[in-house]
């Protein structure tokens, strides 16, 4: 005669007792405790440590400062000159106020909207008349168009010489003068592969206000 063999044991139980979630409730508060120390702590303090010793300039934010030690900007974000003296940057869509570096973005509009046409059609115009242009003279895209970002520091060389008349102008330099400002600040391509020849407008700028004029100039060597 042989045994029958008792039912299987449920593997889940519909209730199961108090005792097995309390076992679990140690561990899972370890684990917890322990994930949060490592990414919400050591991670970023050993990433900072490291950026702060290796690349000082760059994790504080690449800042630029005056004489006195004022900062006044980052070369990671551009800042909206309007003034004739100065390099104008490209334009920007970040919210109602151009460069701000807390509502960073684009407008978003396809290559075939009427919106964008009409507002590009615009800043053409616009650039032709502060630079001295003729009405059929080409117009570098980034002198007209924003960046996605709409921070973007950096001008294209072709858009800093368009502008370099003007400039000379305003500020009655010699064209030579400020054209060789504008070769100190470019760059190329990474490695000659990488990216676009660009020019940073903010240091560009600052450099401007460091040169004397010849008026200046003439009228400081008269005084001594």
């Amino acid at each position: 005669m042989t045994t029958p063999t008792p039912p299987l044991a449920p593997i889940f139980s519909a209730n199961p007792a108090p005792k097995a979630w309390t076992g679990l409730l140690g561990p899972s508060l370890r684990c917890a405790v322990f994930v949060a120390l490592v990414t919400g702590l050591a991670y970023p303090l050993s990433t900072t440590g490291v950026a702060q010793l290796l690349w000082p300039e760059q994790a504080a934010g690449s800042l630029l400062t005056q004489h006195d030690g004022r900062i006044i900007g980052s070369r990671l974000i551009g800042q909206n000159f309007t003034q004739a003296q100065y390099f104008h940057p490209r334009p920007s869509h970040s919210a109602a106020t151009p460069y701000n570096a807390a509502a960073s973005s684009g407008s978003n509009l396809g290559p075939t909207n009427k919106a964008l046409f009409e507002t590009v059609a615009q800043r053409i115009a616009a650039y032709r008349a502060s630079n001295g242009l003729a009405a059929d003279a080409a117009v570098p895209v980034d002198a007209v168009t924003a960046s996605a970002s709409g921070l973007d520091p950096d001008i294209s060389p072709a858009n800093a010489q368009l502008q370099a008349p003007r400039i000379a102008q305003a500020r009655g330099l010699p064209l030579a003068t400020v054209q060789a400002l504008i070769a100190q600040h470019s760059q190329g391509r990474w490695l000659g592969l990488f990216g676009e020849p660009r020019v940073h407008v903010l240091p560009l700028n600052l450099a401007l206000d460091t040169v004397a004029t010849p008026t200046a100039a003439s009228g400081a060597d008269h005084e001594q």
